[in-house]
Order: structure tokens, then sequence, then C-alpha cells
């Protein structure tokens, strides 16, 4: 029997079958289990994983299953070596799985959250998510989501000071950029593609959250990052539904200035530059 099966069934109670690798992420290692009840589950492990890493990670699921809207794997069990996730059925992205996303997304992020940020800090990767609450989502995106990681990206030498000095300028114009003032969203905090998984139910299902309270456009810009398939029918869903405010697609740059400058810490290469013309667009005179 394998480690990774020995660990399921010490957690589950159940015996396993069988084990199948999955392809996918590169942060922890993602195992299929066939279960002596004839279930599936998805097991992740990471040798010497950051404490509480997965109890983290099980949390925000459990925040987002509690809202009642886009859906989540179940929660089978979790410990300080892995997480085991009720198994979804991946199948291929249709628009009307798309549309059906937007609304459920809608209802996620109408579930609110008491203020910007959340009681615990967190992980978004592999990297530390400051997440202590500020009363306006400015002082928050300022000091909890762009400034820790514009410093660290400097210490690591993969932003130049110039670099730095735009986007602190784009920082101290957040009350002019930011748009009108909304109230705390609950949301889903890491949503690039790679998180969705469509299922064969007509679903998509929300996996590896960064969950906090924050500002319902930084998950649509998450999205918009890296592409998502059906991207419009998404967004128009979500928009028949709560309708993002005027001007919502000239923020998309700076919501996504805080996953360009985690991956600028984690990465390096052109991340740094493409955040900085991120930040020069944005404090450009025609934006002015």
């Amino acid at each position: 029997m394998t480690v990774t099966a020995s660990l399921a069934e010490n957690l589950l109670g159940t015996g396993v079958v069988s084990t199948t690798p999955v392809a996918g992420g590169d942060i922890c290692v993602a195992t299929r289990l066939r279960l002596t009840d004839g279930t599936n589950a998805l097991i992740k492990t990471r040798p010497n994983a950051p404490a509480r890493f997965f109890a983290i990670e099980a949390a925000g699921l459990e925040q987002l299953r509690t809202a009642g809207g886009a859906p989540v794997p179940e929660v089978l069990g979790v410990n300080e070596e892995c997480l085991i996730l009720s198994w979804i059925e991946p199948g291929k992205p249709q628009p009307e799985t798309a549309e059906s996303f937007g609304r459920a997304l809608s209802a996620t992020h109408a579930a609110g959250a008491p203020t910007f940020g959340a009681e615990k800090d967190g992980f978004i990767g592999l990297a530390p998510l400051p997440n202590g609450p500020k009363d306006t989502w400015e002082e928050f995106f300022a000091v909890r989501r762009v400034l820790p990681y514009l410093k660290a990206a400097q210490d690591r030498g993969h932003l130049t000071s110039d670099q730095a000095a735009t986007i602190e300028k784009t920082i101290r114009r957040l009350p002019e950029l930011s748009g009108p003032a909304e109230t705390p969203a609950l949301l889903h905090g890491d949503l690039w593609s790679g998180n969705l998984v469509w299922g064969m139910d007509q679903q998509v299902w929300l996996v590896d959250p960064a969950v906090h309270g924050g500002h319902r456009e930084t998950d649509i810009a998450m999205l918009s990052l890296f592409g998502a398939p059906h991207l419009e029918r998404i967004i128009d869903s979500y928009n028949e539904v709560t309708p993002l405010a005027e001007g919502w697609r000239d923020r998309l740059g700076l919501h996504q200035l805080h996953p360009l400058l985690v991956h600028t810490v984690l990465f390096g290469g052109a991340y740094g530059a493409r955040a900085t013309a991120v930040a020069q667009q944005l404090i450009a005179p025609t934006n002015s």
C-alpha cells in the first residue's frame, strides 16, 4: 500500500482500493482514490507543507459552501499532511455551464463578508496572504495585497526601484481609481481558470480558494488575467444578476496588480514588467 493510501485510510476510516495520479497543480500532488464503498475521492499532499496549509484551504471551502452560490467539493478529511475532497468528474466547458456559473458566482459574492479581510491569514499558492481586516477596500488592497508583495519583489531583485515607484504612485491614487464604494463581498480570492473544475454534472466547481472579504471586481479581474473558457458568457450572466459598477473593465488592471506581484515574487521574469506596465496605464494622463 502506498503512503498516500495509508494517509487516506487512517483519516477516512475506510479502505482504498486503488490510487491514480491526477495531472494539474504544481504546488501539491493530487491523487484520485477509489474507496471500498465504491465512491471516489481526491487527496492532495505536499511534503513539509506550511503549518495549517491544508486546514486553511478546508476552512475556505467550507465558507464558500455555506454561501450557497458556486459549488465546492465536500471536505472529507484534513490534517497537517493532506486534504481529502469529494471527487468531481471533469467534463468539457460548455456555454450554458458558463452562464450558470456566472449566476452562481454572483450569489457567492452576494453572501457578503463582515469586513475587508479575514480573521486569519492564509495562502495564495505557497505565498503567505495577509488578511488583517481593514475598514475600507482601498486601505486593505494597499497594505494587505500590494505593498507586502511589492517589498518582497524588490528584496528578491525582481523589481527595480523605478518600477516599484510607479506601482507605489498608483497605490497613492487608489481613492480616485477604485470606482464606486462597495460592501465586502465573499471572494474565492484566487479565481484563475485553473481553480475552476468544469464538471460532468454541468456545474463549475470552485477549488483552491484564498477566501476573504473583498471587492467583487477582484475575482472578475483574476478570471480575466489568464483567461477562462467562455469568459464573456460568465461575465454577462453575472451582470444580469448583480451588475458590476460602470467602468469595471477599466479597473481590471488595478485588481490584477496583486496577482501579478505575487507572480513577480514567486517567478520573477516578465511579471514585474507586466505589473509596472499595468500601473503606468492606470495613472496615464488619459486616466486622470
